[in-house]
């Protein structure tokens, strides 16, 4: 399983920009890129009420809205992602995605990269119950397949977010991402291996 976001595409220029748009139509100071960052982990329904308050829901809408305007444009694949995801493909290794963003916009994203095809289930923000870290999403995730989740399956992601997942779930967590964990950030739910880009991840499942 991967996230989705800034692990198999890179994504931060327009979350950033979606973002401080919305902050500046309800008067909030914007975020630099680096704190967009660091501060942007939950999903939607699980971060923003705490920003917007009741408001938070029309946030939305204007965040996603801004987003609608510039995903397609600016979407980029990560270096080596789609190297991996075909390696893998080919392997028949069964692939599916869990992400925060909303469903609705993942779907369409992979669509438009032509890779729909390469997973088995891609399940977003809203599509079950509680989304990640809660195991809900993984769960579905895993359903086509009839993988139970647990050690059989891996969790790939950037974020702390995704290695909480992992760990909610009993899956090996596998941190993909530039720069490498600093001391302390992950002692909690600690990633089981490590690796600067897809690429990498790449090469060392090519070695299994």
């Amino acid at each position: 399983m991967f996230d989705w976001d800034n692990t198999l595409v890179s994504t931060w220029p327009i979350i950033h920009d979606a973002l401080n748009h919305t902050f500046r139509a309800y008067g909030k100071p914007e975020w630099t890129l680096e704190e967009t960052r660091l501060k942007v982990r939950k999903s939607m329904r699980d971060s923003f009420p705490a920003i917007f308050g009741d408001a938070w829901e029309r946030a939305g809408e204007v965040f996603y809205e801004r987003y609608e305007e510039i995903h397609a444009i600016k979407l980029a694949v990560a270096p080596g992602a789609e190297a991996l995801i075909d390696a893998l493909d080919g392997a028949g290794v069964y692939m599916a995605v869990v992400s925060n963003k909303k469903g609705f916009y993942l779907r369409r994203e992979a669509e438009h990269l032509g890779w729909s095809g390469h997973f088995g289930a891609i399940v977003g923000a809203m599509d079950v119950d509680r989304d990640k870290p809660a195991p809900d999403p993984v769960a579905k995730a895993l359903l086509p397949a009839r993988i139970v989740p647990g050690p059989s399956a891996w969790f790939v992601g950037d974020s702390d977010i995704d290695m909480e997942c992992a760990h909610a779930t009993g899956c090996i967590p596998i941190l993909v991402r530039d720069p490498p964990p600093q001391t302390g950030e992950f002692s909690q739910f600690p990633p089981a291996a490590h690796f600067y880009d897809c690429d990498s991840l790449c090469k060392f499942c090519k070695t299994l």
